[in-house]
């Protein structure tokens, strides 16, 4: 197989020659992971529970977990899964590798479709699959929505959405995915929306594509299933935490597949993840912090502030040219956007990742600031 290099490992080879400014301490505005610590309670869970590491995980998750679970998708979106609507995952990523290879093994020329750019997790998983690629290209022109081509997503098998998106910070209003669901039906492929920024909204809660689902007249979710985890909302991406829900029927089949990965999480991170996922009130604090960046990046840089997310997606012309500029006057990196997308998608943007407290969070927007001054 033959997978591209991962957007970091390019930026490595773009800036192996830079020399940054010793002047400036380092700083980075390019992962999107949260550097705010881990809620206390959460972290006390997982120190008493730790005795539990002399046993053996469940594939299914304990049944504490899922309850946690489906009590977040409950207290969120007043969504009432059964317990065999969802599967506790170790984290996305695996999830989002492993589940198109499980779903489109028996497809005769698969098709998958995702957007451009993209998180690159989904062209891996594409390639693993050996699908063919629709890219469904998020541009100015269409407000950085994935474009509703029946004529190629008549002959997909699998669609992945993701909004909130990672990297535009775009939000897919309920109509819209509404009509994404009624399109799975009429079409007969999987839709799945990868939602793992979805409560990380600044001005008001955002609808899952499962209430879209029900919306649509399609309460049990058939073609329809819906990613997330705790890594990005609670500020513990090392918990590892995650889940897919929706469709019953795909999803009894790939428990069974599940069985044979091997990707369980522990116990005492699983009794640390139900935690998390139980008590919506430490989320509000962590929505504060990226409101109170985004305001910065608005006072700063000028900058509209997103429905959601932690990203700006920001115009600059020659990426390129740009970051390895940025990082040798200012020791601060960024991620071209060039690099999230295929076919000159993204070209022209950057990526920043507002992932930090307001001190640090300001002096790298301050630099960035200065050097557009200086870019021109």
């Amino acid at each position: 197989m033959q997978f591209e290099t991962y957007p970091f490992e390019k930026l490595t080879q773009l800036l192996a020659d830079v020399t940054p400014n010793g002047d400036y301490t380092p700083m980075s505005l390019t992962i999107g992971e949260p550097q705010f610590e881990t809620p206390e309670f959460i972290r006390r869970e997982l120190c008493d529970a730790a005795a539990l590491l002399n046993k053996y995980p469940k594939t299914a998750g304990e049944e504490y977990l899922k309850e946690a679970m489906l009590s977040y998708l409950r207290q969120r979106f007043g969504l009432e899964l059964g317990m065999d609507q969802l599967i506790p995952s170790f984290g996305t990523r695996e999830l989002l590798f492993n589940f198109p290879q499980f779903y489109l093994h028996d497809k005769s020329d698969p098709i998958m479709a995702f957007p451009n750019p993209f998180y690159q997790i989904y062209e891996g998983a594409a390639i693993a699959s050996r699908a063919k690629i629709v890219h469904l290209d998020l541009t100015p022109e269409n407000g950085f929505q994935p474009p509703m081509d029946e004529s190629l997503l008549s002959r997909c098998d699998l669609v992945i959405l993701n909004t909130p998106n990672n990297p535009t910070a775009s939000v897919m209003p309920l109509t819209q995915m509404q009509a994404w669901v009624q399109l799975a039906q009429k079409h007969d492929f999987l839709l799945l929306n990868d939602e793992c920024y979805i409560d990380l909204w600044l001005e008001r809660p955002l609808p899952s594509l499962l209430e879209a689902s029900i919306a649509a007249g399609n309460p049990e979710f058939h073609n329809v299933l819906v990613i997330n985890s705790v890594s990005k909302r609670s500020s513990a991406p090392g918990l590892r935490s995650g889940f897919i829900a929706g469709d019953r029927k795909v999803l009894e089949a790939y428990l069974r597949y599940r069985t044979y990965v091997g990707c369980a999480s522990p116990l005492p991170l699983q009794r640390a993840a139900a935690k998390a996922w139980e008590d919506q009130e430490h989320v509000e604090g962590f929505r504060r912090k990226y409101r109170r960046n985004f305001e910065l990046a608005g006072e700063i840089l000028g900058v509209e502030p997103p429905e959601a997310t932690f990203y700006i997606w920001m115009e600059v012309g020659d990426e390129l040219a740009f970051t390895r500029e940025l990082y040798r006057r200012y020791n601060l990196k960024v991620l071209p956007g060039s690099f999230l997308g295929r076919n000159g998608v993204g070209k022209g943007y950057v990526r920043l990742a507002l992932v930090y407290e307001e001190a640090p969070m300001r002096e790298a927007l301050e630099r960035v600031a200065a050097f557009r001054r200086d870019f021109g």
